[in-house]
């Protein structure tokens, strides 16, 4: 399940075994299938998610972006084309959606500004820049330019921030909201509600699945759980989180709320497909304005993917002896033609998603997992009353199983070695207390280049890690620059 087997001597196979390479990284076809449909179980949520995001905000003219069933709609369907792309074009065990914070970002500081279809039209811009940078081999030049332990150090940050996602989804782990303690153990110090009680039941369950090896741990958890959840729903109506009438119910399920479907199928409306504008954002906002929001998206694109590929291929065992993964031009080729693609359905930009590697702790390590994947995003978009039935959590124990598998890379960190191991720290630890990747990366890599600089060795510092450090200045200064420039 978790066999980390690097890439064996190529064989002469043909088929969709020779096409993918399957038996050649050291996996099976049925092994490919269940990581497959493990990373579609496990992020299926954004279906759900985006819209209530996008939906959250209004333009400038106080307009809502359409419906909450256009939205899932357009968001499942450029999930599953964009994730297909990747495993066929990649061969990469890597899944795409509508980036989260990035919808956010948006919403609330883009879309505000200007009409949707103008603010669409900005991540599209955004989306064709990133591709501009990889086809010059910008990107990928910086990829290869950090250091390899700084590169772990990334992967490790990245298990600690999706074990700390399940944690919070599934509302073990709770915002405090008021006093100086951000987080606290359920609600006020102590586990409640039936879906946590689930949540436990299915980290238990994954647990013991994994340590006792069975196959598919991960998916017959996430089934099992599924059945709990559906008649702890029945028994105990627990509701949703949210209610109707503007309420809160704090020991609610947190997204979708579990029970049989009175329907499997309806009728998905694409009507967003194409509703973006390149340069009406000019026009509204300013060319100032929209050079700063531009340059946001484009850092957080930048980054999030080079650490979630990077991740993926270190629990998969796929990176060179370099942390660098097969294929990383086409890997990123198709992220950034995914971002330029969100904004062309209207879901805000596609990005890779880290929970990807719940299909790589299952067993995925070819682009066949991204096809399944894929494949099931599109018929979700018909399929949605059935994909609702998955609770977060249910699905999420899997995020905190995969934050360890991935931790495990710790060992791998000079920890003696104080040039890389403060860099390494920051680069962790900052990912899962700010709730951001790129927070993370960017840390790291100014505390990398800055002891380099006070050390006497800036010499060793490659090029462009001083121009991305640079960028990241003006990254996490975004905020009073903007205010300065008006």
């Amino acid at each position: 399940m978790t066999d980390k087997t690097s890439t064996k001597t190529p064989t002469t196979t043909g088929g969709l075994d020779g096409f993918f390479r399957i038996s050649e990284r050291g996996s099976t076809v049925p092994r490919e299938i269940r990581g497959g449909v493990v990373t579609f179980l496990t992020m299926a949520y954004i279906i759900v998610l985006n819209p209530i995001i996008l939906l959250a905000g209004k333009d400038i003219n106080g307009d809502s972006i359409g419906t909450f069933a256009q939205v899932a709609a357009a968001t499942a369907l450029a999930a599953g084309v964009l994730t297909i792309l990747m495993g066929v074009v990649a061969n990469y065990p890597l899944a795409l959606a509508t980036g989260l914070g990035l919808n956010a970002f948006v919403t609330f500081s883009v879309a505000s500004q200007m009409t949707w279809s103008d603010a669409m039209g900005l991540v599209v811009i955004e989306g064709l820049i990133i591709l501009l940078l990889v086809l010059t081999g910008f990107r990928e030049a910086v990829f290869h330019a950090v250091p390899a332990q700084l590169k772990i150090a990334i992967s490790v940050g990245i298990g600690l921030f999706i074990a700390l996602i399940g944690l919070v989804d599934a509302g073990f782990v709770r915002r405090t909201g008021v006093g100086p303690v951000p987080v606290e153990l359920g609600v006020a110090g102590q586990l409640a509600g039936w879906p946590v009680l689930v949540f436990v039941i299915g980290l238990v369950l994954v647990v013991a699945l994994y340590v006792r090896q069975v196959k598919g741990a991960i998916l017959i958890s996430i089934a099992i759980t599924t059945v709990i959840a559906i008649i702890v729903e029945k028994v105990a109506k627990v509701g949703p989180t949210f209610t109707d009438d503007g309420g809160v119910n704090p020991t609610g399920w947190n997204l979708n709320v579990p029970a049989l479907p009175d329907k499997v199928l309806d009728v998905p409306d694409f009507a967003l497909l194409g509703n973006f504008n390149l340069l009406g954002s000019w026009e509204n906002a300013g060319v100032v304005t929209v050079v700063l929001l531009v340059f946001t998206l484009l850092l957080a694109d930048f980054f999030d993917t080079m650490g979630t590929m990077t991740a993926i291929g270190a629990e998969a065992g796929l990176l060179d002896e370099d942390g660098n993964p097969p294929n990383t031009k086409r890997i990123l080729i198709v992220d950034s033609i995914a971002a330029a693609a969100g904004g062309a359905a209207s879901v805000s930009s596609n990005t890779s998603y880290i929970e990807s590697a719940t299909g790589v702790g299952e067993g995925a390590r070819t682009g066949l997992a991204s096809v399944v994947t894929g494949v099931l995003f599109l018929l979700a978009t018909a399929f949605a009353p059935l994909v609702e039935i998955v609770p977060n959590e249910a699905a999420v124990p899997a995020l905190v199983l995969v934050g360890f598998l991935m931790m495990q890379q710790v060992r791998g960190i000079d920890w003696d070695d104080l040039e890389i191991a403060i860099p390494a720290f920051l680069t962790i630890v900052l990912m899962p207390f700010t709730y951001s990747i790129s927070a993370g990366i960017g840390a790291g890599f100014l505390a990398f280049v800055l002891i380099k600089l006070v050390r006497g060795k800036a010499r060793e510092v490659h090029p462009l890690m001083w121009i991305v450090a640079a960028m990241f200045v003006l990254y996490f200064a975004i905020s009073p620059i903007s205010s300065w420039v008006g």
